[in-house]
């Protein structure tokens, strides 16, 4: 999500995985290039499961592995991303939030779209903007204070415990200068890891696979990443899957289905089977026919003794 909590002057190149960690939570990577004129943050709303506090989100610091997505990138030979640009956004009693130093960043954890108030207004949005935005009423978001005023900083991770446990969560969605339109311009590459996709999808060719729409990595993601820099984000032994999000797109955020069955499954998936039970039919309706052929045959013979 392009949600910055003061103007910024352009966003690029933004990169986002997501794997759902079995322990119902998400594991979510975020990073991006920008510029602004002033001090800013990043603010990424993420659906929480209910009940939501500070502790509902864990921290990595990836600042050691700053090519965690080129490290991703290159298990998908011959990507050309086309630069396109993403604008980006402009800009309330308790408790101070608590703030903790992750690498280049300063990250809070707000638990509701109320706990704003609680964060320093330099790096927080107004709740009138959320109120344009009412499916974010029960969500959560983490917020990342940015130091510099322009670059791509290491990637932004966590994992949190999330309310869709069939789906991984993409925040993609754009605020801008507290407006929320219907389209925005687009500049994403969204990855994923889940280990049934990789038992549908069918050899790599660098375009959507049929089974998924999305396109598979030629190997598993410990060719090409730093298994042990990526600290349990990543999982070493299965596949990476990519889908690219470019131009004027639809304003919200994606959810893949990943235990959603595809319905183009291959075809040795699909078949294998079916021939079987067809031929135990057959089978078993010759055998029916043999053994009343075989009775009247029997029978005909007897009568032609007593005869």
């Amino acid at each position: 999500m392009c949600c910055f909590s003061r103007p910024v002057e352009s966003v690029t190149k933004t990169n986002i995985f997501g794997r759902l960690s079995g322990n119902r939570s998400q594991f979510l990577v975020y990073e991006m290039q920008f510029k602004s004129r002033e001090p800013n943050a990043m603010i990424l709303p993420i659906p929480t499961a209910m009940n939501p506090n500070e502790e509902s989100v864990r921290f990595f610091n990836l600042e050691d592995y700053p090519a965690f997505f080129a490290d991703i990138a290159r298990g998908f030979p011959s990507l050309v991303p086309p630069p396109i640009m993403s604008r980006g956004l402009a800009n309330s009693a308790g408790r101070q939030l608590q703030v903790q130093k992750v690498g280049a960043f300063v990250a809070s954890v707000v638990p509701t779209v109320e706990d704003f108030n609680r964060l320093d207004p330099q790096f927080s949005i107004a709740p009138k903007t959320w109120a344009k935005l009412p499916n974010y009423n029960d969500y959560s978001f983490v917020v990342f204070q940015l130091d510099e005023l322009e670059g791509r900083p290491h990637p932004m991770a966590f994992e949190f415990q999330t309310r869709h446990t069939e789906e991984i969560f993409f925040p993609t969605v754009h605020i801008h200068d507290g407006e929320v339109h219907d389209e925005e311009d687009f500049d994403h590459q969204l990855y994923l890891q889940f280990p049934s996709w990789d038992e549908v999808v069918g050899q790599y060719t660098n375009m959507a696979d049929e089974a998924t729409q999305w396109v598979r990595s030629q190997d598993v993601a410990q060719k090409t990443v730093k298994i042990e820099k990526a600290q349990g984000i990543v999982a070493a032994n299965q596949l990476l899957h990519r889908r690219t999000i470019v131009g004027q797109q639809r304003n919200e955020d994606t959810l893949a289905a990943v235990h959603k069955k595809t319905s183009n499954r291959p075809l040795s998936g699909r078949m294998l089977g079916q021939p079987a039970s067809w031929l135990g039919a057959l089978m078993g309706v010759g055998a029916m026919a043999w053994l009343l052929n075989r009775r009247t045959q029997l029978q005909n013979k007897s009568v032609s003794g007593r005869d």
